[in-house]
């Protein structure tokens, strides 16, 4: 039987073990939550931080191959873990490359690979000078530790300036700027390498956030020819130029004039490729799995059009769950409910599923289903 180690325990680990038991794979987990949402299904659990150096190589003593569901990890734990002969994939020299945001842009940059314009602040005086080469509006980031929008801040003005660099952190993270992009739409694409080599690509993901988080993904996205093969291209050149086994997924820019602007990369499953669960032959989580086992990779390709939305926090309370029977009354829905223990503003406690003849009716279905699902105190 084989073993698999996945550091963190979250939604995204969870849905890795869904898809892996069909083949009776057995799962350890590592995450510091003893009731996180993959906790339920797990095999065993190592109640752990990510940066506990003996927990986690402890965990690779207990498996065949170590993965993980998130990046911000211990890199070094991850190196350890190779010096004394563990399987880590995606492999420490990826997330090196990746994790450090400004890291992982110049190293787009050096694989030709196309990204905005960016530049490293090391301190309010540089960032007060950024305007100058990049204008308004302008991004500036941390350079580790962002998600889901945060460690993000657009200044649109000189009198921002300040604020922002306050609000993340007041130069003790390391920050860089970016050139605001006039996006038309945002898209994402995944692709997956096995350990052998081969390569399969998804379908082009289309995404609309709010308050910077993902809300909806459709697919496939309505964007030009030119812009898909754009895609396809930096996919395959991106997992090659990282050295990437298992998922990475690319978020891009797509512009009026068709550009194609890579704006991050995350070396694992990602939020908007859930709906490759009922959407596509293989879905993201089985293709992750197999990568890297080294076994060959499935059919990534789409069976209908489908639409995924989020399930969010939209107050503190906990997680007991209403609504299952009004929101089944559409029959294309699959509800997804991730098994946290509280809900928080703004926190992914799920998601929804359709997929039907025509992108318009799944969206309708899902969106109904979603206005029936929330979460309160009572039972």
């Amino acid at each position: 039987m084989k073993k698999i180690g996945i550091v963190g325990g979250g939604q995204l680990g969870k849905m890795m073990i869904l898809d892996a038991k069909r083949l009776d794979y057995y799962f350890v987990i590592l995450d510091p939550t003893p009731k996180c949402p993959a906790d339920s299904i797990a095999d065993e659990h190592i109640v752990a931080g990510f940066d506990d150096m003996d927990a986690m190589l402890e965990l690779a003593s207990k498996v065949d191959v170590v993965t993980y569901e998130f990046e911000h990890i211990n890199v070094k734990a991850l190196q350890k873990m190779e010096e004394k002969g563990y399987k880590v994939y995606p492999s420490s020299e990826t997330l090196l490359h990746i994790q450090n945001k400004y890291d992982q842009k110049l190293w787009l940059k050096q694989h030709d690979l196309p990204v905005p314009e960016f530049e490293e602040i090391k301190s309010l005086d540089e960032l007060k000078k950024a305007p100058e080469r990049f204008g308004y509006p302008l991004v500036l980031k941390t350079c580790t530790g962002g998600y889901d929008g945060k460690g993000n801040a657009v200044i649109h003005s000189g009198e921002e300036i300040v604020t922002a660099y306050e609000s993340l952190g007041a130069g003790t993270l390391p920050l860089m700027v970016e050139k605001f992009v006039p996006f038309e739409k945002e898209v994402s694409i995944l692709v997956c390498q096995n350990t052998k080599g081969e390569v399969e690509v998804f379908p082009i993901a289309e995404n609309v956030h709010v308050n910077s988080i993902l809300d909806e993904t459709t697919v496939p996205a309505v964007v030009s020819e030119q812009a898909k093969e754009k895609a396809m291209d930096i996919a395959k050149r991106a997992t090659k130029a990282f050295k990437a086994y298992g998922m990475l997924c690319i978020e891009l820019f797509v512009t009026k004039d068709g550009e194609v602007l890579v704006n991050e990369l995350a070396p694992r499953p990602h939020n908007s490729g859930h709906y490759t669960i009922e959407g596509c032959y293989t879905s993201q989580y089985e293709q992750h799995i197999r990568a890297i086992l080294g076994l060959p990779l499935g059919n990534p390709g789409l069976i209908r059009p489908t639409v995924m939305k989020n399930i969010i926090g939209t107050k503190n309370c906990k997680a007991n769950l209403h609504g299952l029977n009004e929101a089944y009354q559409m029959s294309d829905v699959k509800i997804h409910i991730y098994g946290k223990e509280t809900v928080s503003v703004g926190r992914k406690m799920g998601h929804i599923t359709a997929s039907a003849d025509t992108l318009e009716e799944a969206l309708r279905q899902v969106r109904y289903a979603h206005e029936k699902i929330y979460f309160s105190e009572e039972e």
